[in-house]
Formats: structure tokens, sequence, C-alpha cells
């Protein structure tokens, strides 16, 4: 749907003018449940015929209404179902009887039928940011002109709503393509989404591409590998990007599943190795917290899908697997070499590490852990606590190796020692004992 067509929707209720006048009851209705989410008195999309919306309710109505008008909250509460945004969570055994409701006969008819009314799931992204509340209360009252629509939006020199909306599109159709292996120019994305924006340089667009990074990692979805996540982003940003993953969910549930659609692995005898190792692990980042999930229904993790999907993971190991014996070869230690054993392969995958290769200089073992992803260099990654646990214990001949890119050109870097030293730990899951 996007914000515009909200507006549009907004704008041109299907309201009632029996008595040859329009009515104001789900105009005011509507402005009661904005209230009621800007002041944080509805913090997830459950909307409740409680007493305090119809107090709202009547403060609203009390000012819009004539003298004729019924203050009747019950009538636009059920009624708002025709317009397609406003829907009804049904009380188990009620389906029957309220398919068969057509206006309830009071109060005791909502309560009921009817547990609670619930929204779009991008519409109630929207109204969580409250320059946009303000446009949807707008065009609830009258139909907005261009300009006035831009004042609104605009807060200065940041940017606005439907300008957060055209940058996130633009980049996830080129997410999209780096997941599929397609090529995409960078620069022409840019000039495009320039015609959109008001009046965005180089530098502000690039910088807003990788605070867009920032938000899909905290929200468990893969980024572009070349913009590398800034996380002092605007509030309204990560907004935006939750209200269009509302908008059709389903598109990310394919977009975190294409590494195993993926039938391409890379080619090693094409490879340019002295290319693959990145001498520079990431940077250390702001943690990426859990992230707010007040107006998200649904919970998508990249990391946690590439940690099960198997291929992805087998590939990533004989990667490392053909790296750490091309390492030894050109060392001039071919004989250690022949010893490397791909360990997670021949004795099972519960030992705390994938490959038993070795130093060359001091030919003592070195345990490597392996993590791959399609995605880049800061996406996060799954550790169980074996993994950890052993990391630990073997910190002074232990590495992670980390692949990242892998379907495209692969690269790693090596994390040497416990991982908790060089990454952040959140726990993710917990074993229940009796």
């Amino acid at each position: 749907m996007g914000l515009l067509d909200y507006e549009r929707r907004f704008a041109s209720l299907r309201m009632n003018t029996s008595r040859g006048r329009v009515s104001p009851h789900k105009v005011a209705m509507l402005l009661a449940v904005i209230d009621a989410i800007e002041s944080g008195e509805v913090t997830g999309n459950s909307i409740f015929f409680s007493q305090a919306l119809r107090s709202r309710f009547s403060q609203h109505f009390d000012r819009l209404a004539s003298a004729d008008d019924r203050n009747n909250p019950h009538l636009p509460f059920f009624h708002l179902r025709s317009e397609g945004f406003w829907h009804h969570r049904v009380r188990p055994g009620m389906q029957s009887a309220y398919d068969e409701l057509d206006t309830p006969s009071g109060p005791g008819a909502i309560e009921k039928h009817i547990q609670y009314a619930y929204l779009d799931d991008e519409l109630f992204e929207l109204l969580g940011n409250s320059l946009v509340a303000e446009l949807l209360r707008t065009s609830l009252l009258e139909n907005l002109d261009e300009q006035v629509r831009s004042d609104i939006l605009r807060q200065g020199d940041n940017w606005d709503w439907l300008e957060c909306e055209h940058i996130i599109q633009d980049y996830l159709d080129m997410l999209g393509k780096e997941l599929r292996g397609e090529t995409f120019s960078k620069t022409e994305h840019r000039e495009r989404l320039q015609q959109c924006l008001n009046n965005r340089g180089k530098g502000s667009i690039e910088y807003k591409h990788q605070n867009i990074s920032a938000v899909m990692l905290e929200i468990g979805l893969p980024y572009i590998s070349g913009y590398k996540p800034a996380f002092n982003y605007q509030h309204q940003l990560k907004q935006a990007v939750l209200a269009r993953i509302a908008r059709t969910p389903e598109d990310y549930d394919r977009l975190v599943e294409v590494p195993d659609q993926i039938e391409a692995e890379p080619n090693h005898q094409s490879l340019d190795w002295e290319s693959v190792f990145d001498p520079e692990p990431p940077e250390t980042l702001a943690d990426i917290q859990k992230p707010d999930r007040r107006f998200l229904a649904r919970r998508i993790n990249f990391a946690e899908r590439e940690a099960r999907n198997r291929r992805l993971g087998q590939g990533g190991e004989q990667f490392a697997l053909d790296f750490e014996r091309l390492r030894l070869i050109r060392a001039g230690r071919e004989d250690l070499a022949r010893e490397v054993k791909w360990a997670s392969k021949e004795e099972g995958d519960g030992l705390g590490y994938d490959i038993l290769s070795f130093d060359e200089t001091y030919e003592s073992e070195l345990f490597v852990e392996v993590k791959t992803t399609n995605s880049g260099k800061y996406q996060p990654f799954m550790i169980t606590e074996n993994e950890r646990a052993f990391s630990s214990e073997r910190a002074s001949n232990y590495t992670l190796y980390r692949i990242y890119g892998f379907s495209r050109h692969p690269r790693l870097f090596k994390l040497p020692g416990a991982i908790e030293q060089n990454a952040h730990l959140a726990p993710q899951v917990y074993r229940a004992s009796f």
C-alpha cells in the first residue's frame, strides 16, 4: 500500500449519509485510535473496545458532531471493517454469529462478538511515526494537496517519510539482485533515485544506504555487502523499514530463503586465492541489540536460517578446507597440508570446531570453526554454546573463519582466540531442565 495509499483511503471513507449529512463516527474513532497509539496507551496491534478508547472517541465526536448525531462508538468500531484496513478478532465460538451480524445493537454486541480490532500491520507501523500520524489525521478531515502534504512530512533538512520509502524500495531492489547473484550498477540506481528525492547529493544517499544496512542487521535481515552499516540513523528510517516489511512480509520470507535457492557454488579452480583472505576483521560496531518489536508482528532472522542451511555450511567448510591446505602448501609445508582434516564431516559436528589444521611454524594443531554467509562482512552469525566453550578452552590455538559473499566473490577473515573476545554474544536459546 504505502503512506499515500492510506492517506487517500483515510480521505475517502465510506461514510454514513442516511440523515442527509456525513456522520463523523468513523473519523472520530480513527482519531481516537491514532491518539491512543501516539500516547502509548495502545502498544500492540490490538485495539480493545475499552472505556479509555470510548472516552477518546467522545472527545473527538463532541467536536465534530451536529445536534442530531448520537454518541454511539460501537457503530464505527464495527463498521470500520468495510474500509479494508480495520479487522476484527472474533471471540472463540462466535464466528457464525458474527458473520450474521449486520450492525451491533449496542456496546454489548461488541463485547459479545469481538475480542479486539486490529489494523493492517503496515498501517500500524505508519501510525507509530508522529509526522505520518499527523498527515493521516489531517487526511481524515480534508483532501490534502501536494504542498500541504509535503509541509507536514518534512522536518527541516531531514529526510521525510516519502523520501525514506523511495530509498528503502531502491535498497531492497538492489539487495534482491545481490542475493540472486545478478549484476547491477549502484550509480544507475542512485541517479534514478535522485529524481524522487529532495535534491539529495551522492554522499547523503550513500550514507542513508548505510543507515538502512544497519536497520536490516538489527531486525535480522541480510544487507547489501557494499554498504557498511552506519547505526546513527533517524528513528523514522527504522519505522519506515518496518512499515515496508509489514506491507508484504512474504517478500522477506522469500528474501531470507535466497541462499537455499542458489544453485551455483564458487568455482575454486578459478578463484584468485590471493584475494580471498581479508586481513582486516570487522571493526567493532554498536552492539546489535534485540530490536523493539512493538510494531512488527513477524520475526525474520537471516542468521538463524543460514545456520540451518546445511548446503551453505558444507560449502563454506569445503572452501575453508581448500584454503587451509593451500596456505600450508605455500608455506612449504605440504606434509602438514596432507594431514588437514575435515573433522566435522568425518567425526560429527559436535566437536566445537570444523577443521583440524596446523600452525606451519610450531607444527601445533589449529582448530578452525567455519561460519558462512552469502551476505556481507558484518552479517551476524549463530554460535552454539559448545562452540563458544571450546573456543575459550582452546583459545591459544583456535580461530574462527568467517566466509562472506560466498556465492558471488567469497572472502574470509579470521577471528583468533575466544569468540567472546571478538564479537558481541547475545543468548538466543535456553535449555529448560526439570
